[in-house]
């Protein structure tokens, strides 16, 4: 089973055994960061061919490593970079560049939606607001690239794309379309009150297709540049985020996907169709959304997560490791004896309403505290901001009981996870797995190669369990609080 992660740093290509369930060769092209074109202040653009590009050189290479055969490659699926929006004209070739998910053009177009639409509209039909997702940034190609505009034939997001590629046929995902805020769940179709708004013509949407189904096949052409066998199936499409929870196995309501990187995610998947009333957090179909099973992902994004922790690294702690770092804060006691650190220094933040209040340090004595603290009450502040923003999910109805990560980053250090685990009483699980061989098996429920998810995550790594200390309890979510009184004068 072949695997594609179209990232915005790379594309990343895996081969996945059938029998064995473990990933036979990996890689990923470029080694150094792929280019993003920035115009304009604001703006973050990349050429779709590039994608294609980088994901032919990334299968080259995994097809000699592992040796194999054209014949053998089973089922492809795809996990993608989020809310990038491609537009194609009727030869299927991109008229522009596609604007990318950190692109922030589109903000005006998005607020202005939910002004004039009204939050009780856009909520209960979206779940989000409009914001800087695919179709305001589409409202903004039609209003400055009129003349493009009225050229595109289909509206694509980067897994659509290179699924397009393979195949020669366009098409997209309810998925897809949801964290592009192109999909009505009260109407359970396109939302055409949103098209209409912009002025788009729902023609532009592509013809949709279940998440795990053959969605289309290689065609000949493709077969003979990349080296499979036409008529392969694409059986499997995912954003990066769903499908990093598919990766992780979570599936079913309560259960957390959580990164700790440069930045954090929290995704966690609710039964009920919900949405929170400040749009704090995001709410999409997940992978395995029906009209008749309503599973959503619900992401939390926090800017200031591991960012932190790598400039307290480079800045109070530069000559010792990581793990070092995490021995010297695990000397100091659960709340670092009053130091709080609240982590929000890089940017905006969503789950505080899109305020920049900044990184501060809180508490500090001369005569008593040391790097030692600062250190701990570093990965604390993450934690904490981790959890005030689970504390929102609570509220739409997530009862959180099981966080699934990778081992990677801050899951790396015992005391971030401890906390964790403290602070929640979630148990969490630890794996060894990413999003290209996640799309690998997601390919392989969509073409019946596993009967259903559990037969195809039966073989997933788990590396670590950590349970929630009961006896520390009280003095993790005393710490926890002291944190949040901090948090609240500041806002």
């Amino acid at each position: 089973m072949l695997g594609f992660d179209v990232g915005s740093s790379s594309v990343k290509a895996s081969l996945v055994s059938v029998d064995s369930g473990k990933c036979v060769a990996s890689a990923f092209y470029p080694e150094k960061e792929a280019p993003i074109m920035a115009v304009k202040a604001g703006w973050a653009e990349q050429n779709p061919d590039s994608w294609w590009e980088y994901a032919k050189l990334s299968l080259k290479k995994i097809m000699s490593e592992a040796g194999a055969k054209a014949d053998e490659v089973e089922a492809i699926g795809i996990s993608y970079q989020m809310h990038g929006l491609v537009c194609i004209d009727k030869e299927l070739k991109p008229l522009r560049p596609a604007i990318i998910w950190c692109d922030s053009r589109a903000v005006p177009y998005g607020e202005r939606a939910f002004r004039d639409l009204g939050a009780e509209q856009c909520l209960t039909h979206l779940l989000n607001s409009p914001g800087n997702f695919t179709a305001a940034k589409l409202a903004w190609v039609k209003e400055n690239e009129p003349e493009l505009f009225g050229k595109i034939y289909k509206v694509l997001l980067p897994g659509d794309y290179l699924a397009m590629r393979l195949s020669g046929v366009a098409n997209t995902t309810v998925s897809g379309l949801s964290e592009g805020m192109f999909w009505d769940f009260k109407e359970n179709q396109p939302a055409q009150f949103l098209l209409d708004y912009y002025g788009v013509d729902k023609s532009l949407i592509a013809d949709i297709v279940p998440t795990f189904a053959v969605q289309s096949s290689v065609s000949a052409e493709a077969a003979e540049e990349l080296g499979l066998k036409a008529g392969t199936p694409i059986t499997y499409r995912g954003g990066d985020q769903p499908n990093n929870a598919l990766s992780l196995n979570v599936l079913n309501p309560g259960e957390i996907a959580a990164t700790a990187g440069t930045s954090g995610v929290v995704y966690g998947v609710l039964g009920d169709v919900n949405y929170d009333l400040k749009s704090r957090v995001n709410t999409f179909a997940h992978v395995n959304h029906t009209a008749e099973q309503t599973r959503l992902g619900v992401l939390l994004c926090i800017n200031g997560t591991g960012i932190l922790n790598a400039w307290v690294h480079r800045n109070i702690t530069p000559d010792v490791s990581y793990a070092a770092m995490n021995d010297l804060a695990a000397s100091v006691p659960i709340g670092s004896e009053g130091v709080t650190i609240v982590p929000f220094g890089n940017g905006a933040e969503r789950v505080l309403e899109n305020r920049e209040i900044g990184c501060s340090v809180n508490g500090l004595n001369f005569n008593k505290h040391n790097k030692a603290h600062l250190v701990r009450a570093a990965q604390e502040g993450i934690v904490f901001s981790f959890c005030y923003g689970m504390e929102i999910m609570q509220q739409m109805g997530m009862d959180i009981k099981k966080i699934h990560a990778g081992k990677a980053n801050m899951f790396l250090s015992p005391l971030f996870r401890n906390t964790l685990a403290g602070v929640s009483g979630a148990t969490i699980e630890l794996y060894d797995t990413d999003g290209s061989v996640g799309a690998a098996k997601g390919a392989g429920i969509g073409a019946g190669i596993y009967k259903n998810s559990e037969e195809a995550f039966a073989t997933l790594e788990k590396l670590e369990v950590i349970e929630p200390d009961m006896a520390l309890r009280a003095e993790y979510l005393s710490a926890y609080e002291a944190w949040k009184k901090t948090l609240s004068k500041q806002m």
